[in-house]
């Protein structure tokens, strides 16, 4: 049994137990029942960081004593610990949809997941998508594990100068500021993994992170049992060159699923959010091989149904892809011992032409070949996607490629403001996001178009007066210059 280590910054103040059970859930970046609660700590604080494991760190003792003792803050923190703890054991749609659930597990691996600012191992709409999915499948119960990297400095925050000039920033990312606790063995060990890398073994420690009632798990090479060069391998996202990326995408694919089996997980499905993780297919069928002793083809046919490939860009040149020596160098080893394959064999199927040595490596043709479902992000995406592909089909008319779409969409709580908020409610009722939405369209039609008209232009307003704030490269900011203000409702 693995676990991940319980944290109290506080032991000597009876309420710090609560509230970190509260600030290591990122429940809080979206539902805002405990703001005021966090506020009575350290409102300028507050104001500043919105991060309650910040919070807990930094205000003093004797400050976190005194109100902790009042009978009113004991109160309020009470009832939100009871409702956290009453909510995670209500069912939620999934459960109550599927009396036999067909599955139990998906693992959604994503080089990025944008989470809360608390969290910056993000940069963009891969891990906006990735984040909103994760917090909407806390919402409705479904059982998806979340699978990134734990990155040292992740990616870089903007500062204009006075000049008018971009200031790239990389403030380090202590773990022991971010909400995240380190996954140990049951015996309080840390629990680390293994991977190959040409003349060394890299050590991977893992961190859990709690997203409502779903889990993120962080992989960490910054670990002294590893030499100087390989602890900086989770460093930076999108960073280095391409001796880098497929370390790191070996750490994703490989390692995160060698986690998965390390905590007794075997997911149904394994989803790919883009190509960065396409080792996970290797992986997935070399333990497939091992538990059944059946051949690679076999073991990858028998795999391959269960993955999901989401691609994300509209040009090939947007896909990894290695040169053969890069790939040998570091798959030889794991080819022939791992998957009882040759090297020819495994470039084959990152390949358009299997023939050709000259060829470079792509990560995006492995997820397809491994991947019994792809899709696009939009329906417009979708149809290229299948022009993109079609060199892998090339007798397939262009429409049966082997790629759907499914549409984009986002967690809405984390995006509506309050005011925007109120509206939906009165009409469409606080469980709107959850379940059957065919009933919301006409409940959206209900509404006056002057109340529509009126909330846009003080949202226009908003955004004038917010957009002369400084300009800094934080989701927070963001959302500031955007006019859009977190809601305090209880989602």
């Amino acid at each position: 049994m693995h676990i991940a280590a319980e944290i109290n910054p506080f032991p000597d103040i009876p309420a710090a137990e609560a509230l970190t059970e509260l600030a290591l859930n990122l429940r809080w970046s979206w539902n805002h029942s405990a703001d005021e609660l966090w506020a009575e700590l350290d409102a300028e604080l507050w104001e500043s960081t919105r991060n309650p494991w910040v919070m807990l760190q930094t205000v003093s003792r004797d400050k976190l004593r005194t109100v902790t003792l009042d009978a009113r803050f004991q109160q309020k923190l009470d009832r939100l610990i009871q409702e956290k703890r009453r909510r995670e054991q209500t069912p939620g749609w999934f459960q109550s949809t599927y009396d036999k659930p067909p599955l139990t597990a998906v693992a959604y691996f994503s080089l990025e997941f944008m989470l809360s600012d608390a969290l910056p191992i993000y940069s963009g709409g891969l891990g906006n998508v990735a984040g909103d999915q994760l917090k909407a499948a806390s919402d409705l119960g479904v059982p998806v594990i979340g699978v990134s990297l734990l990155y040292q400095v992740g990616y870089f925050r903007q500062r204009i100068d006075a000049a008018g000039r971009q200031q790239a920033l990389y403030p380090f990312n202590d773990p022991g500021q971010l909400p995240v606790s380190p996954v140990r063995q049951a015996d309080g060990e840390w629990l680390r993994i293994a991977v190959e890398l040409p003349g060394s073994k890299l050590w991977i420690r893992a961190w859990e992170v709690q997203v409502g009632r779903t889990k993120l798990y962080l992989l960490d090479t910054n670990d002294p049992a590893n030499l100087p060069e390989c602890r900086g391998i989770t460093s930076e996202l999108y960073g280095g060159g391409p001796e880098l990326r497929i370390r790191q995408e070996q750490v994703l694919g490989m390692g995160g699923w060698r986690l998965l089996c390390a905590l007794g997980m075997r997911p149904e499905i394994c989803h790919l959010n883009e190509g960065h993780a396409a080792f996970a297919v290797l992986e997935r069928a070399r333990s497939h091989m091992i538990g059944t002793q059946q051949p690679f083809d076999a073991a990858l046919e028998a795999t391959r149904a269960g993955n999901l490939f989401t691609t994300h860009t509209p040009v090939e040149a947007g896909f990894d892809r290695f040169t053969p020596e890069l790939v040998e160098q570091h798959f030889r080893r794991y080819a022939q011992e791992g998957l009882g394959i040759s090297m020819r064999e495994l470039l084959a199927l990152g390949r358009q032409n299997p023939d050709d040595a000259s060829e470079p490596f792509s990560m995006a043709y492995l997820a397809m070949r491994g991947s019994g479902a792809a899709s696009g992000v939009s329906r417009l995406h979708g149809e290229v996607s299948r022009r993109i592909f079609q060199v892998l089909f090339p007798r397939w008319p262009r429409k049966e490629v082997p790629v759907d779409h499914v549409t984009n969409g986002v967690h809405i709580p984390i995006w509506d403001s309050e005011e925007a908020d109120e509206l939906w409610t009165a009409a469409c009722g606080k469980e709107r996001w959850r379940g059957n939405l065919e009933e919301l369209e006409n409940d959206f039609r209900q509404l006056p178009a002057t109340r529509l008209w009126k909330m846009r232009r003080r949202r226009k307003i908003s955004h004038r007066v917010h957009s002369k704030t400084s300009v800094c490269a934080t989701g927070r900011a963001r959302r500031l210059r955007g006019g859009v203000r977190r809601n305090r409702a209880n989602f």
